[in-house]
């Protein structure tokens, strides 16, 4: 059978999601894949040290800005630096793998990782095809690199960034793809029942990614306070998550969690979501609900949420909880959208399927 190795990175969950996506697609075609987290083959030290850099970068008010727009949107040589520190250390890590393996087809969803793999085929490793996946709206230097057989992206608005650093990339614009449960979600009145939300309350789902990014808990119990029930998600951040249950144990209408794999059901009793910007919108508009967006995340966070207000049914906030609660209750009023086209499993899978024939797989 076909191999795909998957390359994803552990900033974040939604690069495991992409890759989980990718997994799923090939597996229903008959490939065995096998996923590995670039920040882990980095070794520990370094890949350790990378987390709490992009951490500190991103917890100093616009210090990640600044390295984003001004040093990874043009490739700055700081960020060429980076990218070769990084590729220094990959590429045996990969070579490894990939002759242990033998993959007919690698799939980037994290930009550390793909000028290591092209550096590997150009110094005449095993052959394999090179595919880059990228849900950002704006995809930065380091995504585009000479040797990517195709490009992957959500929009085309991408695709023009992509083209900023090759213009003659190949490029393929598929819906962004969703984890298998949201393609069959539950109804609202199962999910609200599975929740502990009664079926004609206004109801609200928190959350932040899985770092659980800015003060949820003090937004959490204020939104609850003002009367909707508050689904509110900690992601992997256990202090957060301890304060959202010591906050729950006042206030019954606020339901808290930690890291959990149902979201799916807690987005089907919602009745608005309110999230970072990130691949958490494109399964909330699969599911038909509206979006208020928290404007939290710096650097491509900014790209994606402007992305994200364009296309409608969304609305954007401060993380300040009483800005947050007056934006929620005025959106609770506002007509929830129709579930998107990407709620369709056949967009992604057909599109991918189309751009694995394109590179000849």
């Amino acid at each position: 059978m076909p191999h795909a190795l998957l390359v994803s990175g552990s900033l974040g969950q939604g690069h495991d999601v992409m890759a989980q996506a990718c997994a799923d697609s090939l597996h229903e075609r008959g490939w065995t894949t096998a996923t590995v987290d670039a920040m882990a083959l980095l070794g520990q030290r370094a890949g350790s040290a990378g987390e709490l850099v992009f951490r500190r970068l991103l917890g100093l008010p616009g210090l990640y800005d600044a390295f984003h727009f001004s040093a990874l949107r043009p490739g700055a040589r700081i960020a060429l630096l980076a990218d070769a520190a990084a590729r220094t250390r990959l590429v045996p890590a990969l070579r490894e793998l990939v002759a242990e393996q033998r993959p007919d087809l690698v799939v980037s969803v994290f930009a550390t990782a793909t000028s290591a793999l092209n550096r590997l085929r150009a110094d005449g490793g095993p052959g394999f095809r090179h595919l880059v996946l990228c849900t950002d709206v704006t995809p930065h230097r380091l995504w585009v690199q000479d040797g990517t057989d195709l490009f992957l992206v959500t929009s085309e608005v991408a695709a023009c960034a992509v083209r900023r650093y090759r213009p003659d990339a190949a490029i393929a614009v598929l819906p962004a793809p969703l984890r298998e449960p949201f393609y069959r979600p539950p109804g609202r009145a199962e999910a609200r029942a599975e929740a502990g939300v009664p079926p004609d309350a206004r109801c609200v789902l928190l959350m932040s990614g899985s770092w659980g990014l800015g003060p949820l808990a003090r937004t959490a119990a204020s939104l609850a306070d003002a009367g909707p029930h508050v689904l509110a998600v900690a992601g992997r951040n256990r202090e957060l998550e301890a304060r959202l249950r010591r906050a729950a144990g006042r206030r019954p209408r606020l339901h808290p969690f930690g890291y959990t794999d149902r979201i799916p059901v807690l987005m089907a009793a919602a009745d608005l979501v309110v999230t970072s910007s990130g691949d958490t919108c494109s399964e909330a508009r699969a599911l038909g609900r509206r979006l208020l967006l928290l404007d939290i995340v710096q650097g491509h966070g900014r790209d994606n949420l402007q992305h994200e207000l364009e296309l409608g049914h969304a609305d954007v906030t401060s993380a300040r909880p009483a800005e947050v609660v007056r934006n929620a209750l005025a959106a609770l009023e506002r007509p929830a959208p129709a579930p998107s086209p990407g709620a369709s499993p056949a967009g992604w899978r057909t599109g991918f399927a189309a751009a694995l024939e394109r590179v000849g797989l």
